[in-house]
């Protein structure tokens, strides 16, 4: 997509559907892999690492608890979130969009229905892990009140890098 094509989107032209489908776990690892590699340099280790958590979402998939929101463009998908159930807290996982569809306000969108499902389920706790190279996506998370809560070196992705965990808690 050229950045013309990109400047003329909004993010009502694209379609956001909360129903997982065969192939989508497949596609998000595809998603992960690539543009990971390319924009971060992370290597096999980490598109296995996304393939086997996504391997036991499939497994415990519970349309009752858990959430996808799966963002579609001309029925291709550029882009994702998921929230999963672990008991206590939602688990934000697996956020990402294709390089032309960021700053359309997708992330925002996404942030807010994460946030609404919870309330909805009146369930306060919510964490997520990311990197220390993931900038955009921190200020993100921090501008919904995400908290930074623990920090460790890492080179499971084939690099070194610090893997970083925040926290939300919601009040009602």
């Amino acid at each position: 997509m050229t950045s013309v094509m990109s400047a003329m989107l909004n993010v009502n032209d694209i379609n956001i559907r909360t129903e997982l489908q065969p192939g989508d776990l497949g596609y998000i690892a595809y998603l992960h892999g690539e543009m990971y590699a390319r924009e971060c340099g992370y290597g096999l280790n980490f598109e296995s690492y996304v393939l086997q958590g996504l391997g036991d979402f499939a497994r415990q998939y519970d349309v009752a608890k858990d959430r996808v929101w799966i963002c579609e463009h001309n029925q291709q998908i550029v882009g994702v979130l998921i929230a999963v159930d672990r008991g206590s807290a939602l688990q934000l996982r697996y956020f990402i969009f294709r390089p032309e569809f960021r700053g359309l306000g997708l992330g925002k969108k996404l942030m807010t229905e994460f946030i609404n499902h919870m309330k909805k389920r009146e369930i306060t706790d919510a964490y997520l892990w990311t990197t220390n190279e993931q900038h955009a996506a921190i200020t993100l998370y921090e501008r919904y009140g995400f908290k930074l809560t623990e920090e460790k070196v890492s080179a499971e992705f084939d690099k070194e890098l610090i893997e970083r965990r925040y926290d939300l808690t919601l009040s009602f």
